[in-house]
């Protein structure tokens, strides 16, 4: 805790906030589509983080501010409120809510490949002979600064969508399941999953397979980043 990079550390809280804040909003907004406006009345279709914020304080300040000084990036949660009697009778229209925030993580995977793209074609940045998750491009001077910050967002949306489709609960992947069960399975399947045992084992089998998983799945990313340039 005595190097810490303040700088860094900013971008890395910004780029979380705002990261965190779409994902909650696309869930709000994709519900309120489906006929569900409980999150809607509570602000949350809104890029504006303060209501995510006020939500969940904890999960959105006190704990991502915590690990970035300990660890050095942020861990956090953040959630947006849903009808569950509605959920119950529109299980499809609950599953494309449950999607639509981890979609919203891999648009933004997708608007930093291509502000990468754009900063090597410009010659602003350049591929590192290391990758980091705050190294994905290199660059000097303001062109430096902007390349930390568009890896960063490249790679904490990449961690997010991946670790969010994780079909464990309480992660969104577990709640795209029943758009593929019968409304009878889909009802029995949202009784179960919501139970808090189930969700505090499906939280700790995520956290133990997810580096197994999502390794492998960065490599190839930043491959596909730079074709023709090969990290192992």
């Amino acid at each position: 805790m005595e190097n810490l990079n303040i700088p860094i550390l900013v971008m890395w809280y910004v780029v979380f906030l705002f990261s965190t804040t779409c994902h909650e909003a696309a869930h709000a907004w994709v519900a309120k589509l489906g006929g569900d406006l409980t999150a809607y009345h509570g602000g949350q279709v809104s890029l504006d983080p303060t209501a995510h914020i006020r939500r969940e304080p904890i999960g959105m300040v006190v704990l991502p501010i915590i690990s970035l000084i300990w660890f050095g990036w942020p861990f956090g949660y953040a959630s947006a409120p849903y009808d569950p009697i509605w959920a119950q009778r529109h299980h499809k229209k609950a599953a494309y809510m449950a999607l639509a925030g981890p979609l919203a993580n891999l648009a933004l995977v997708l608007i930093a490949l291509g502000l990468i793209r754009l900063g090597h074609a410009f010659n602003y940045f350049s591929p590192p002979d290391q990758v980091k998750f705050a190294s994905l491009a290199i660059g000097e001077g303001f062109a430096g600064n902007l390349a930390v910050f568009v890896s960063i967002l490249w790679s904490e949306n990449l961690l997010l969508g991946t670790f969010n489709l994780f079909p464990l609960p309480p992660l969104d992947g577990s709640g795209v399941i029943p758009m593929f069960l019968s409304q009878r399975a889909a009802q029995q399947y949202q009784n179960i999953i919501h139970s808090p045992t189930f969700g505090m084992v499906g939280l700790l089998v995520a956290w133990k397979l997810f580096p197994k998983i999502f390794d492998p799945i960065f490599g190839f990313a930043v491959n596909w980043l730079y074709p023709g340039v090969s990290y192992h």
